[in-house]
């Protein structure tokens, strides 16, 4: 019988630039900054220009949205708004994995 997990893939990983942590990219979301200066989540990671990651955990969007990390980091003011969209997703995903994993 053949062993399910694959041992050649590596795990694509990504630095959340709220704790400086290394997770695997499907545990964190990537909020992109278009040539226009448009911020949006991006949940596919796939969408043109620069890129930053949070882990999929509400406290640290909380803490993005407190010390405005990811302003500083985009280079951009992002509004109260947007943090709650990002704080609203979050807390779905994180639910929505923790419904399906089998742990």
């Amino acid at each position: 019988m053949e062993d399910k997990q694959m041992k050649k893939r590596k795990v694509p990983l990504r630095k959340s630039v709220v704790s400086g942590e290394m997770f695997p990219k499907k545990d964190l979301i990537r909020i992109a900054k278009s040539k226009e200066g448009e911020v949006s989540i991006d949940p596919s990671g796939k969408k043109p220009g620069r890129g930053a990651y949070v882990a999929l955990e509400p406290t640290e969007v909380e803490t993005a949205w407190k010390k405005k990390i990811l302003d500083r980091t985009l280079e951009t003011d992002l509004s109260d708004e947007f943090y709650q969209e990002l704080l609203d997703y979050v807390k779905h995903q994180k639910a929505r994995k923790e419904l399906f994993s089998n742990g």
